[in-house]
């Protein structure tokens, strides 16, 4: 399947707005061409706008909307709050830790999970970075990116930190369905202690109303999750869902209908053949203890 690669928008509010501004000029017949030369704006700066590349501002949305001929007061108030609520959000709590966090547009992700109410995750080889220790991520990220100082290790491990109380506590939790390759127990990570504190987090995190976890035995055999890790995000209507793929140096997202709902396809067929949540919390149990001998 091939994927598609784009730039990752910096809010969900960001996503509307674009969606919204190309569906206006779509229905008027013009095109982008028409447009940046009425308004005397670069052609490519609108195009960057409508693909969510970038924010824009409420003066030339409004010369937009009168081009287009959005006469309706709430309607040129709906699109002029997505543009406000877009540059609220480019505030985040994670803005002080971009220098570790650009490189591989995890920052990106951080905008995204940060405005979603639903993540459905699936991990082949480690504990999700919602559900991870401090101990657990701290080994984690400091072998998996050599290129960090001590220092920015724990500027990421504090980031994972303060995602998991932001996501998966205070007034509005997302609800995080998570499941696991068998693989993901057995990799010690850190040392036995560690994977001993984290198996216990497992456990207690699974208890949580908004979090399921779920183990995909070894004696599953070959499954559609052998092709990698993802995530899929479930926003508030009418923001459309995403697959978000991570990697070293390009993470991406994949936002066409056909991706996200293969991808949906391939996570339903995972939870149908995994343990149940209840005996998934035994079996990590059972793994902790066999951890203590």
């Amino acid at each position: 399947m091939a994927l598609k690669r784009s730039l990752v928008p910096q809010s969900v509010y960001r996503r509307q707005l674009a969606a919204r501004l190309k569906e206006l000029r779509d229905t008027t017949g013009l095109t982008l061409t028409e447009v940046a030369t009425q308004l005397e704006v670069h052609q490519g700066s609108l195009s960057r706008i409508e693909n969510g590349e970038r924010g824009t501002t409420p003066v030339l949305v409004r010369a937009l909307l009168d081009l287009y001929g959005v006469k309706d007061e709430d309607r040129r108030a709906d699109v002029l709050d997505l543009v406000r609520a877009d540059k609220e959000q480019q505030k985040p709590w994670w803005r002080k830790y971009s220098t570790v966090l650009a490189p591989t547009r995890y920052d990106g992700y951080l905008a995204l999970e940060a405005g979603a109410t639903h993540l459905a995750s699936y991990q082949p080889m480690l504990v999700p970075g919602l559900l991870q220790t401090e101990d657990y991520a701290r080994a984690v990220i400091s072998q998996m990116r050599k290129d960090l100082s001590p220092p920015q290790v724990e500027s990421l491990v504090k980031v994972r930190m303060e995602r998991q109380s932001n996501r998966l506590g205070g007034e509005a939790p997302a609800r995080l369905w998570a499941i696991l390759d068998e693989a993901v127990l057995r990799r010690t990570v850190g040392s036995v202690e560690v994977m001993r504190h984290q198996m216990q987090k497992l456990v207690g995190a699974s208890e949580q109303p908004n979090v399921t976890v779920q183990l995909l035995p070894f004696s599953l055999g070959a499954h559609p999750g052998l092709y990698g890790p993802f995530v899929i995000l479930t926003f508030p209507d009418p923001t459309p869902n995403l697959v978000w793929l991570e990697s070293s140096k390009n993470s991406v997202y994949l936002e066409s209908l056909e991706d996200v709902d293969n991808y949906t396809e391939t996570f339903d067929q995972l939870r149908a053949n995994a343990l149940e949540p209840s005996e998934t919390r035994a079996r990590v149990a059972q793994f902790s203890k066999e951890l203590r001998s």
